[in-house]
């Protein structure tokens, strides 16, 4: 009987750390072919670009100024923080790179960029 109920623990907590998400606002993610559907829990810090060229730090709207400063004091409170950059993917490259250099400056160590598989398959190579 305690076997069961240690079982059934382990798995509720497994199960519940599949479904966390990270607490960002929506946008279409660019697809690739090597996207996997990693979440990185309350270790995240997300921030996001979206296709009408608004920057967001979570859910907070914040200019290009306060974001270096926002990541650098968050960080700082936790090394351990992943910055994960949400870019639509309409948002031009120059904006990505922009976002990426003000995280870096602000001293995080970890930074991803998540994509969604593909739908289909192109039918010629690029």
């Amino acid at each position: 009987m305690i076997d069961t109920m240690a079982f059934l623990l382990v798995f509720f907590m497994i199960a519940s750390l599949a479904m966390s998400r990270q607490a960002g606002m929506p946008v279409r993610l660019p697809s690739a072919e090597s996207a996997d559907a990693r979440t990185w829990g309350d270790r995240a810090l997300v921030v996001t670009l979206d296709r009408e060229g608004m920057l967001f730090l979570g859910k907070e709207p914040v200019g290009w100024e306060e974001l270096r400063a926002q990541v650098e004091e968050r960080v700082a409170a936790r090394p351990e923080l992943i910055v994960v950059i949400n870019a639509d993917e309409e948002v031009r490259h120059r904006e990505v790179v922009a976002a990426m250099d003000a995280v870096k400056q602000a001293g995080a160590a970890n930074m991803v960029i998540p994509t969604r598989p593909r739908e289909e398959k192109p039918n010629e190579v690029s």
